[in-house]
């Protein structure tokens, strides 16, 4: 697979600094890490997100696709079973939040027409 188009990177950090500072506080840092720690932390992050897409897309490519599909993802971390089950069980919530909200709206919509039937017939009564 030839090398993916380099695109030119933002200037200055991708992700807020409370975040990131929040990040190192929760692995032992100070309350009040150095700006060239978060900076650093933030290139870390940026490098292993974009590494990670370019592994996907060598997966995607060896399935002779064009796009990426999160299956790609699941393979490229198949040799890291920490990332791997936590990604899986991310996976899980995201569909067990989706279908919550599905049967909450399902729910909704119900008691709406329930309401406007309500309506009616004490307008129909009037």
């Amino acid at each position: 697979m030839t090398e993916p188009r380099m695109r030119l990177r933002q200037k200055g950090q991708q992700f807020p600094s409370n975040e990131l500072e929040n990040f190192l506080l929760a692995f032992g840092d100070s309350p009040h890490p150095l700006p060239e720690t978060v900076r650093v932390l933030d290139e870390i992050v940026v490098d292993y997100i974009i590494e990670t897409c370019h592994e996907a897309a060598a997966a995607a490519h060896y399935s002779k696709r064009a796009k990426i599909k999160l299956e790609d993802f699941r393979f490229m971390l198949r040799g890291d079973e920490g990332k791997l089950g936590r990604v899986s069980e991310m996976l899980e919530l995201e569909k067990d939040l989706k279908n919550k909200r599905k049967a909450f709206d399902t729910n909704d919509e119900v008691a709406e027409e329930v309401v406007g039937r309500e309506e009616e017939e004490k307008e129909e009564e009037e």
